[in-house]
């Protein structure tokens, strides 16, 4: 799974109007023929982004290429079960990705667009909000 190799702090805030909005960044197709753009805007963790994934690579029998366009920097803390208030913040327990609407999440080249689509599909499952298909052969 995804998880930055090197942090400046263990703990992050949560801020959660990070996350409102519109993309400005990572919103065209920059690797790949298709890729798959959220629609919303939600944390996703990295199990989910890896679940995606592997879903994509085993509907395209590893054939092709496959981008993933976020990365999960922001560290989420958890609190054991059953401890009482205060006494600081807990533990480090999983890192997100924090994506808005328009980002591109998934990119892929190398396959027929049918295999892409539905490989696509399949990925958007996955994740926590809704996504779409684009097509770069689409633009004029």
């Amino acid at each position: 799974m995804l998880q930055p190799r090197k942090q400046k702090y263990r703990r992050h805030f949560r801020d959660r109007s990070g996350i409102q909005g519109v993309a400005f960044r990572g919103t065209q197709i920059a690797f790949g023929t298709y890729g798959l753009k959220a629609q919303g805007s939600a944390e996703i963790t990295s199990r989910q982004i890896e679940a995606a994934r592997r879903t994509m690579t085993r509907h395209t029998k590893r054939g092709g290429k496959i981008w993933i366009r976020i990365f999960p920097h922001k560290t989420i803390t958890r609190k054991a079960s059953e401890v009482p208030m205060g006494s600081g913040k807990g533990a480090p327990d999983h890192h997100v990705a924090v994506v808005k609407a328009g980002t591109i999440i998934f990119e892929m080249e190398g396959v027929t667009i049918e295999v892409a689509k539905e490989a696509m599909r399949l990925a958007a499952h996955k994740l926590p909000l809704k996504c779409k298909f684009i097509n770069n052969n689409d633009r004029s």
